[in-house]
């Protein structure tokens, strides 16, 4: 009897033992944050998957995002899916560092798609600042300058498709903004009463083709990012 009350408690022991190492293993386990833009002008609703785990519960249209999706760290796989069926129009594996955000945008015409990857830096802004990005997403489309209307003075220069900027910190305000062919005056799209609230980050970025019409036109969509 006493063997036996004694093999209990070491099994029970044990088992408490394991399931405790069990939860330490689980909380330990590195991650990062992932947003997903769809960004492809003329490509279809598309699923997400993850490792190849769908992770969207509606097709992801463009210009829409994800939001962040928190996921393992380490070397991830990512598929851009049409929506509702196997074939992958974005098959990549991507490395993704413990603790760190980043943005993937699937870009340039659906015959071409792609996806770029951006880290995205969500320290804090100072008192007053908001941080804004830009990212030249418009397949036909030249290289282009950000510059606020008013003053003329140039934000964001010289930025080509693909290309991207830091977050730069602005005073919170509302700004009508002009994207320029870069190095003119010449105005490809106006971007009117831009609202950079106070401790907020933001990524605005052109989308559709300078040649497009309706939900392809030419424009810019804003992501929040915090």
């Amino acid at each position: 009897m006493k063997f036996s009350v004694l093999a209990s408690s070491l099994i029970l022991s044990s088992l408490v033992f394991l399931t405790s190492c069990s939860k330490d293993e689980e909380a330990e386990v590195a991650k990062s944050r992932v947003l997903v833009t769809h960004a492809s002008p003329d490509a279809p609703g598309v699923d997400l998957l993850i490792d190849n785990s769908k992770v969207n519960s509606a097709a992801l249209n463009f210009p829409s995002n994800t939001g962040y999706l928190t996921v393992d760290a380490g070397v991830r796989n990512i598929k851009v899916n049409v929506a509702g069926t196997a074939n992958s129009v974005i098959n990549a594996d991507i490395t993704l560092e413990q603790d760190k955000n980043y943005s993937i945008f699937a870009v340039d015409a659906v015959s071409k798609i792609s996806a770029i990857a951006l880290v995205d830096d969500l320290t804090a802004p100072a008192a007053g600042k908001a941080h804004v990005r830009f990212v030249h997403l418009s397949p036909d489309a030249p290289a282009v300058d950000v510059a606020v209307a008013s003053s003329g003075a140039v934000v964001f220069a010289n930025k080509a498709f693909k290309e991207s900027t830091g977050f730069t910190p602005l005073n919170a305000g509302t700004y009508n903004l002009d994207v320029r062919v870069a190095g003119t005056s010449t105005v490809a799209l106006v971007l009117p009463a831009i609202n950079l609230e106070a401790g907020k980050i933001y990524t605005v970025f052109a989308k559709g083709f300078l040649s497009g019409t309706g939900t392809q036109k030419l424009g810019a969509e804003i992501i929040v990012n915090k």
